[in-house]
C-alpha cells in the first residue's frame, strides 16, 4: 500500500513541520514534562481541565518528527473530551503503536481514534519509535493525574 504509506508519512511530516497547539499555555490547570533520555526528545504538556473536561491542550519542546507529530495530533484529539474519554484515547493509541489495537479499553469503554492517528500504525514495527510516539501521551496522562489530585 505505497499510497497509504505516503499519506501517513505526509500526515506525520505536516504535523512535525507545522505542529498544532505548539505553545506554552497561560492559565493551565496542570502540566507535566516528558523526556526520553535515549534519544533526547522532551516535551512539556499543558492542560486546562474544567469540570472533568479538557478544554485546552498545548505543548512545547523538541524531538523527532514522530514525537512532535504525535504531540500535535494528541493535543487536538483530547480537546473537549471528558477525563474518561481521554484515558480511553490514551489506551487506544498505546494499543495502536504496540500492536494491541482494540475498539475497547481495559475498562470496556468504546473508543475510536481520530483517523489521522492511523499514521502511527507502522510505529509498532520499530520498538525504539514506540517511545517517541507515546512520549507526549504519557506526559499528558501525568498532567491529567495531577489535575485529579488538585
Amino acid at each position: 500500500m505505497p499510497d497509504l504509506d505516503e499519506l501517513y508519512q505526509s500526515v506525520i511530516l505536516d504535523h512535525n513541520k507545522t505542529p498544532r497547539n505548539f505553545r506554552k499555555m497561560d492559565g493551565a490547570t496542570c502540566e507535566a514534562e516528558g523526556r526520553n533520555p535515549l534519544c533526547g526528545d522532551h516535551f512539556t504538556i499543558w492542560l486546562k481541565v474544567e469540570d472533568e473536561v479538557v478544554t485546552e491542550a498545548t505543548f512545547l519542546g523538541a524531538g523527532c518528527a514522530i514525537s512532535k507529530a504525535s504531540a500535535s495530533l494528541m493535543t487536538s484529539a483530547i480537546k473537549g473530551k471528558r477525563r474518561a474519554e481521554v484515558q480511553a484515547l490514551f489506551e487506544s493509541f498505546h494499543g495502536l503503536v504496540t500492536r494491541a489495537p482494540s475498539d475497547t479499553t481495559p475498562s470496556g469503554t468504546a473508543v475510536r481514534l481520530p483517523p489521522q492517528m492511523d499514521a502511527f500504525r507502522g510505529v509498532s514495527e520499530f520498538p525504539m519509535r514506540v517511545k517517541c510516539a507515546t512520549l507526549s501521551w504519557h506526559a499528558m496522562r501525568a498532567a491529567l493525574d495531577r489535575a485529579a489530585r488538585s
